[in-house]
C-alpha cells in the first residue's frame, strides 16, 4: 500500500505529453489519494480517472484566452491545502512541472505559506513530442546539444546568436510567433536550409506534424493548419523523421474519434479506455452512478448461517458485500456455508480477491444466463446481493424456473453530478460505450438517450432500447476487444458526428 501523504500537502504533478500512457506511476498513486485537483486545460481528461473521489478544479491557460492568473492559482492551491483541516491538492499540469510550467512559482508559494509539497516530474514534451515524430533531439554526427526555448518572449537576433553553437534548438509554445521566431534566427546567422520541423498535439491520436526547413517552416506550418499546442525542433536531427518517423495515428481505425466511456464501477474502466486509445480514439471516462451504504445488518442477519445460493451480479455488489458484513460486525465467514454464484468473470475475479472461490459462473456473462443456468432446483429460495433496484432479468429467469430470489440491499446507486465538462465530453463524444444494463439507464437518466453506443451484449442493447436509445451498435461477443470492434463500426456509422450533430 502507497503510504499516506500527510495534510496539508501539495504535490506538483507532471502529466506528460498528451498520452495517457504517459503518466508517471508515482504521479498515479497521489491521484488517487488527492483530496482536490488543480488540473491544466491541455491535460489529458482520461487522467482524472484515476482521482474519482477528488475535487477538480480546472485551472489551465489555453493560448492567449482569459484564465487564472499565475497569482490566483497560487492562491488557490494555499487555500484549498488549508480547506477542512488540512487536504492533499494535486496541481497536475501538462509535460513536467519544472519545464516551463511555472511549477517552481507554485512551490514557491507553498513554502512562503508553511505548506509542504513535493515535486513529482512528468515526461516533458521538449523531448517527447520529437521523440513522437522520430527525431532524437541528439545523434551522433548531427548534435551533440540541445536547448529548450520558450516561444513566447521575444529573444531577438542578438540571444540567439549566443545559442550559435547549440546543435538542436527545441521550442515549446512558439505556434502564435512561429514566423517572427524562424526570421529571427536566420538573422542571427542560422542557415535557412536547416532542417526543422513542427508537432502539434504530440503523443495523441491528434498528433500531427510538418516537415521543412528553417527558411519555409511558418509558411508550411499556416498552410497546413497547425496550431497550439506544438512542439518545434530546428536543427539537423530534424532530416532524421522521413526515416524514424514511427508514429502514425492516421492509420489509426480510431483517428479523430472522440469516445466516452461510460462505466458504473467505482474505480476506473482502465482497459477499455486503453483499448480505445490504442487504436486512436481520444477517450473520456464517465462516471455515470455513485454508491451509498446499503441495510448492513438485514444483508448479515439474512445471510447468517445461509446454507444456499448467493448471487453476485456486478463488481460493486462483492465489494458492498464485504463491507455491509464489517459494518455489521461481521465478516465473511458469514458466508461459510453458503454457495456463491457470479455473473461474469469480473465478478468473479472480485469474489477471488477478497480470498472467495465462486462456485458457479454461467457460461456467458449475464443475469439471463445466470437465471437460466444456476445449478438450483425449483423451490429454492436465493439471495441476491444487490443495491435498491432488483434485477427483474434476474428475477423473470428464476421465476420461471421455479425459484425465488429475494434481493438484498447492500448498497444504494444514484446518479451521479456530472460536470460541466463531463457534460461537454458526452456530447462531443461520437460514441459513447455502454457496458452495462444498468449503464443504459444510468446514462438515459443523468444524460439522455441522443446517442451512438456500442453496447457490449443482448441484454445491454434490450435495457438501452427499452429507456430509448435508437442507435445502437452491437458486440458480436461480449469482450472488451469485441465492444472496441463496436466503436469501430459505430464510428464509421455515425460519420464523425458528435451527439449534438446528429439528427
Amino acid at each position: 500500500m502507497p503510504e499516506p501523504l500527510p495534510r496539508p500537502f501539495v504535490s506538483l504533478v507532471g502529466a506528460g505529453p498528451g498520452d495517457p500512457g504517459l503518466l508517471t506511476l508515482r504521479a498515479r498513486e497521489v491521484l488517487s489519494q488527492a483530496d482536490v485537483v488543480l488540473v491544466d486545460a491541455l491535460v489529458s481528461p482520461a487522467l482524472l480517472a484515476h482521482c474519482p473521489q477528488a475535487e477538480v478544479l480546472n485551472v489551465g491557460k489555453r493560448g492567449f484566452l482569459p484564465s487564472a492568473t499565475q497569482d490566483d492559482i497560487n492562491a488557490l492551491l494555499v487555500a484549498k491545502a488549508r480547506e477542512n483541516g488540512g487536504q492533499r491538492v494535486v496541481r497536475l499540469k501538462g509535460g513536467d512541472p519544472f519545464v516551463f510550467g511555472r511549477g517552481g512559482e507554485e512551490a514557491l508559494a507553498c513554502r512562503a505559506a508553511g505548506i509542504a509539497f513535493e515535486i513529482v516530474p512528468g515526461v516533458s514534451s521538449a523531448l517527447s513530442a520529437a521523440a513522437y515524430a522520430g527525431i532524437p533531439v541528439t545523434h551522433r554526427g548531427l548534435g551533440r546539444s540541445f536547448a529548450v526555448l520558450t516561444g513566447t518572449d521575444r529573444h531577438g537576433p542578438a540571444a540567439y546568436a549566443d545559442l550559435a553553437g547549440v546543435d538542436t534548438l527545441v521550442f515549446l509554445m512558439a505556434a502564435r510567433h512561429l514566423g517572427q521566431i524562424t526570421s529571427d534566427l536566420m538573422a542571427a546567422g542560422r542557415d535557412p536550409h536547416t532542417p526543422a520541423a513542427c508537432v502539434q498535439w504530440a503523443s495523441t491520436p491528434q498528433q500531427r506534424s510538418v516537415r521543412a526547413t528553417l527558411g519555409t517552416l511558418a509558411q508550411r506550418v499556416q498552410e497546413a493548419g497547425l496550431g497550439a499546442p506544438a512542439v518545434t525542433i530546428v536543427g539537423e536531427v530534424a532530416a532524421l523523421q522521413a526515416e524514424l518517423n514511427w508514429f502514425d495515428p492516421v492509420a489509426m481505425p480510431l483517428h479523430g474519434a472522440q469516445v466516452a466511456v461510460t462505466r458504473t464501477r467505482v474505480q476506473a474502466d482502465s482497459t477499455l479506455a486503453s483499448l480505445l486509445h490504442e487504436r486512436g480514439a481520444q477517450v473520456s471516462e464517465i462516471p455515470l452512478l455513485r454508491f451509498l451504504p446499503g441495510r448492513a445488518r438485514e444483508v448479515a442477519g439474512a445471510l447468517g448461517g445461509f446454507d444456499g445460493w448467493v448471487l453476485l451480479c456486478s463488481e460493486q455488489a462483492v465489494r458492498a458485500l464485504s463491507q455491509s458484513l464489517l459494518a455489521a460486525g461481521r465478516d465473511l465467514r458469514v458466508l461459510a456455508r453458503a454457495r456463491l454464484a457470479a455473473v461474469g468473470s469480473g465478478t468473479a475475479q472480485a469474489l477471488r480477491d477478497l480470498g472467495l472461490a465462486p462456485d458457479f459462473v454461467p457460461s456467458r456473462s449475464g443475469s439471463r444466463h445466470l437465471g437460466a443456468e444456476l445449478p438450483a432446483q425449483p423451490g429454492e429460495v436465493v439471495l441476491h446481493i444487490g443495491s435498491q433496484h432488483p434485477d427483474p432479468v434476474l428475477d423473470a429467469a428464476l421465476a420461471a424456473r421455479g425459484i425465488e430470489c429475494l434481493t438484498l440491499e447492500a448498497y444504494r446507486s444514484e446518479y451521479n453530478d456530472l460536470s460541466a465538462a463531463q457534460r461537454m465530453q458526452l456530447q462531443e463524444a461520437q460514441v459513447v460505450t455502454l457496458a452495462s444494463a444498468t449503464g443504459a439507464r444510468a446514462l438515459a437518466g443523468v444524460a439522455g438517450t441522443d446517442f451512438t453506443a456500442a453496447v457490449i451484449g443482448p441484454q445491454t442493447e434490450l435495457a438501452a432500447r427499452e429507456v430509448g436509445f435508437t442507435r445502437l451498435v452491437l458486440a458480436e461477443h461480449p469482450t472488451l476487444d469485441s465492444l472496441g470492434d463496436a466503436v469501430v463500426w459505430a464510428y464509421r456509422q455515425s460519420g464523425g458526428l458528435s451527439a449534438s450533430s446528429q439528427v
